[in-house]
């Protein structure tokens, strides 16, 4: 059991892992023996996260159809298995009721719950290749904003973070069988660019966090390696909640 929580000669993918919350876990698979992680940022990101270890930058928009095939395009050419993908780039949209914009439903629901399904359907013969000699993984990002309402009116985020929590139930029941386990994190707050309240009032916002403050690197890394690693393998379906005990104080 001494290695129940290593990834050394994993492959991952990370979608939006060049800050916020896909930085966080782009160091810490790195950090615990990831022998090449992949991100969808320019060079330069690649370049600073390359101090925890080899971080390849793959740059391109995976809110299209052409973007993702794009991407697993590229990856496919660099990888023949692929042990891990994180599904983190999201976005986010606020707006009054009566204002709210078909363009901000469309770019949130879209690269929220779209962009995962169909990247991973373009993966999955990597995906599989690598099943052959261990559990595979697929990691999606979703919310408490998915869990619980909030009175902000973000209604696409919240929407599609609930779906991409079901989502991942379904995918995990089919994918199961094939030895890959599909599993997501719900994050609260982390200092991030689309948490800006949360990265600019730390202290306002920990307040209201049982935990009494927001959550760090560690925090995030911490439980993403779980679910990467040997020790997540039987987390099927499932959702990580990692919030500091503010979805339940809501």
């Amino acid at each position: 059991m001494q290695n129940l929580f290593s990834l050394e000669g994993r492959v991952a993918l990370v979608t939006g892992g060049s800050r916020g919350i896909g930085a966080m876990i782009v160091k810490g698979f790195l950090t615990y023996g990831a022998k090449r992680v992949y991100i969808t940022a320019r060079k330069a990101a690649a370049e600073a996260l390359s101090e925890f270890g080899e971080c390849v930058s793959l740059p391109g928009d995976i809110s299209t159809m052409e973007g993702v095939q794009g991407l697993a395009d590229r990856i496919k050419e660099r990888e023949d298995k692929l042990d891990i993908l994180v599904n983190n780039a999201g976005a986010a949209w606020g707006a009054a009721f009566d204002e709210f914009p078909e363009a901000g439903w469309d770019k949130t629901v879209d690269l929220n719950m779209k962009t995962p399904f169909f990247l991973t359907q373009a993966l999955i013969a990597p995906l599989r290749a690598a099943a052959k000699d261990h559990v595979a993984k697929v990691i999606n990002i979703a919310s408490i904003d998915g869990q619980s309402v909030t009175k902000d009116e973000t209604y696409p985020y919240g929407a599609s973070k609930a779906g991409l929590l079901h989502m991942t139930k379904r995918m995990a029941l089919r994918l199961a069988p094939e030895n890959i386990a599909v599993s997501c994190i719900a994050p609260g707050a982390f200092a991030s660019d689309m948490n800006k309240v949360a990265r600019d009032h730390a202290d306002v916002v920990s307040k209201a966090i049982p935990a009494g403050r927001i959550g760090t690197e560690e925090d995030m890394a911490g439980a993403a390696i779980y679910l990467a690693s040997r020790a997540g393998d039987y987390v099927m379906g499932g959702a990580v909640t990692v919030d500091g005990g503010v979805s339940f104080a809501r």
